[in-house]
């Protein structure tokens, strides 16, 4: 437990940033605390459930184009960075909580807050109540490292560029007739429409089905960080488990360095894009 809060983040910096992108994968952690594994009424096989695996790798190359890459160490099952600080469900607790939290949302109320209650698949993780301080322990130690990390590599992205764009990455299950990827942009309003269509066409031409903001539209990262009338661009992006998961196991399929590569190939058409075209028409300082 010390060396994850000691280390949550992963931050990986192209030897210089050529772009103003940043890519952020919030839900590939697999460090399982033995003390939570321990508390757990689940396998760590089924705790594994809920993470976006083996994205971070997914998106090794990243560096080398010339953009920062941010990744959580820690689990989603433990923490989800991609929630509001204050979703959080009271009632996991053994005492009042020491901070204000939000109402309960459709999200905290299925047990999906920023300290989660269960797994996908709907089971309790915990056998017992938390202790109160934990929910502050959690969040100072984990989810505000992320994020500080996250609003660093934007604030510096846009005042290099003068525009940013988050791309916050994720893995969907492979659901009956699900696309290869799904692309998020709050239904128009957190990404520039023609980066969306460029975006589109370089998947489109290595072989990925896609669709957009169904049934992913964009999480509390790309809500929080979707800003384009001062430049500051957020696109979630899905890829379905099945292409390269055994969902079950957890491990990686034979298909893994074949999407891998595909991905690449897609992310360096991606990246041949006119970046001023998101310069905004008045600029205003960041936030």
């Amino acid at each position: 437990m010390a060396a994850l809060y000691a280390d949550p983040v992963r931050l990986i910096r192209p030897k210089e940033q050529r772009l103003p992108l940043i890519f952020a994968s919030p839900h590939s952690g697999r460090l399982y605390p033995p003390s939570f594994v321990g508390r757990s009424r689940l396998s760590p096989n089924l705790l594994r459930r809920s993470e976006d695996a083996f994205v971070d790798e997914l998106y090794e190359a990243v560096p080398s184009l010339g953009a920062p890459l941010l990744s959580a160490r820690f689990p989603r099952a433990f923490v989800d960075a991609n929630r509001g600080p204050g979703e959080i469900d009271a009632d996991m607790f053994d005492a009042p909580l020491p901070f204000e939290v939000d109402p309960p949302g459709p999200r905290v109320s299925a047990g999906l807050g920023v300290i989660p209650r269960v797994v996908r698949e709907g089971a309790d993780i915990y056998r017992a109540r938390l202790a109160a301080e934990e929910a502050g322990e959690r969040l100072k130690g984990l989810y505000r490292p992320y994020h500080a990390g996250l609003a660093r590599l934007v604030e510096e992205t846009w005042n290099r560029f003068g525009c940013a764009v988050v791309i916050d990455c994720h893995s969907m299950p492979s659901l009956p007739a699900a696309p290869s990827i799904v692309f998020g942009d709050c239904f128009g309003s957190s990404l520039s429409p023609s980066l969306m269509r460029h975006t589109e066409e370089a998947f489109g031409q290595q072989g990925f089905a896609t669709a957009r903001n169904a049934p992913y539209a964009g999480g509390y990262t790309t809500h929080l960080y979707g800003k384009r009338q001062v430049g500051i661009h957020a696109l979630q992006i899905e890829i379905n488990r099945g292409l390269y998961l055994d969902e079950e196991r957890v491990e990686k399929t034979v298909s893994f360095a074949g999407i891998k590569g595909r991905l690449t190939a897609a992310l360096r058409q991606m990246v041949q894009f006119d970046w001023s075209r998101l310069l905004p028409a008045h600029p205003l300082a960041a936030e």
